[in-house]
């Protein structure tokens, strides 16, 4: 019998004309994440409008459905959620496989450290080599059993349910995954929990928290939640994703005569850290129809093709930015003068080692970036890329779609092998692009 060999794909970027039109990005992967947990766990029904539909967003979905809660969407995309509330959870019969969500995993070791039952969570190779001591170690002094290899540091999980107390605990990284497991385990732990950071990481939590009824206590870089607190079910909008608008955003201010308008994008100031950075960088980005949904704000970005200039990266603005690091790298490479980024090691434990993926991907296409220990010197070209060579994703939709942005606005077109499921973040990326003008096409690999 023949071997059947597998048949890999690649993705090829065209550089073309303006980038033009308006377009709705998916919701927001966090508060996604963060709508489904909470609604599991609240009393009564919870209803999600404009919940991102991508992998890692669907595998917390099925997690919860495994351990009882009832999910289901409708014809019009909306998504019902029957919470269970804190005690109704149910023991899942077979392992909870995250796939390459490292927020899911993280996030359910905090709530399933408080359960009275046992449980496993795995996920992909990327994911089970990507740190989880961070928020095993914590969760160890809540009382919580949690076992995994290296010492706990790396999933699989074993995880056996037990009484929880609440502690308080100085986290040394600004961590949205890391305060948000502690606050669901203090969910259901004696007493308050309280969590301290070095800098503000993502509020979506405490935001969507205070949403469901849960009586937070905020002072400064410090949030507490006692133990017992009751959840009651909302209904609720995603904003869209302002990490997925990263690409379309950057691509237009890089393609000549670009003029696009991202609807609907969540601008919470703890995410708005790359469009600070942009703005400092000369970008025309305007902000239009400012309003609030659900505790978020959100507006609508105008975005036209602009004169960059090279930066020092502010270190406070780097928790806010860390997942847009790639994009921001080619806009930073296309810009006049240097910028550089430092403080941002922990790009070096994403998906990929970022850090790494994007100096080589964009030195393929012409960039002049120097890797530092945590983070790049990028000495920016306002001539733009030559593109027209291969590169590696390394199986890291961020890298993905920054290096597919980089084909669109360089004078060669570039090629993406090796590629993650950028599904997992941003459906239908390719649809939205082109929508706006670009050309990126999917061949077989030689």
């Amino acid at each position: 019998m023949m071997e059947m060999i597998p048949v890999k794909s690649m993705l090829i970027a065209h550089p073309g004309g303006p980038l033009r039109g308006e377009i709705e990005l998916p919701g927001d992967k966090s508060i996604s994440h963060r709508a489904v947990i909470f609604g599991a766990l609240a009393d009564g029904e919870s209803v999600i409008h404009h919940l991102l539909e991508g992998e890692d967003v669907l595998r917390t979905v099925a997690a919860f459905q495994a351990m009882g809660v009832a999910a289901r969407r409708t014809d019009a995309g909306v998504w019902h959620l029957r919470g269970v509330g804190l005690e109704g959870l149910s023991e899942p019969e077979d392992v909870l496989d995250m796939g390459n969500s490292g927020t899911g995993m993280r996030l359910l070791a905090g709530l399933l450290a408080g359960q009275p039952f046992f449980s496993v969570l795995t996920g992909d190779e990327s994911l089970r080599s990507r740190p989880m001591g961070r928020v095993a170690i914590p969760l160890a002094r809540m009382g919580a059993r949690i076992l995994g290899r290296n010492q706990n540091r790396y999933a699989p999980l074993a995880i056996q349910g037990t009484e929880l107390t609440g502690i308080e605990y100085v986290s040394p990284v600004a961590s949205a995954q890391v305060k948000t497991a502690l606050l669901l385990a203090g969910l259901n732990a004696a007493g308050r929990t309280v969590v301290s950071e070095p800098a503000l990481s993502r509020d979506h939590t405490e935001r969507m928290l205070a949403a469901y009824g849960v009586g937070l206590e905020r002072h400064g870089l410090t949030v507490a939640v006692t133990g017992g607190a009751r959840l009651r079910g909302v209904a609720l909008t995603v904003p869209g994703d302002i990490s997925s608008a990263a690409f379309p955003m950057v691509a237009a201010l890089l393609v000549p005569d670009s003029d696009v308008t991202l609807r609907g994008v969540g601008i919470n100031p703890t995410r708005t850290g790359l469009l600070d950075l942009l703005l400092m960088m000369g970008a025309d980005i305007t902000l239009e129809n400012q309003r609030d949904d659900g505790g978020e704000p959100v507006a609508d970005l105008r975005v036209r093709h602009s004169r960059l200039h090279g930066i020092q990266v502010p270190p406070e603005v780097v928790p806010r930015a860390i997942d847009e690091f790639p994009v921001f790298a080619l806009a930073a490479a296309c810009a006049v003068g240097e910028t550089v980024v430092t403080g941002a090691e922990e790009l070096r434990v994403k998906e990929s080692d970022r850090i790494q993926a994007i100096a080589q991907g964009l030195g393929r296409q012409g960039a002049d970036i120097e890797e530092l220990p945590d983070g790049m010197r990028i000495r920016g070209n306002p001539g733009g890329l030559a593109g027209g060579a291969r590169a590696e994703a390394y199986g890291d939709h961020r890298i993905a779609m920054t290096l597919m942005v980089a084909g669109l606005a360089a004078r060669r077109a570039v090629t993406v092998t090796g590629r993650a499921n950028v599904e997992t973040s941003f459906p239908g990326f390719g649809t939205t692009m082109a929508t706006l003008g670009g050309r990126i096409e999917q061949r077989t690999e030689e």
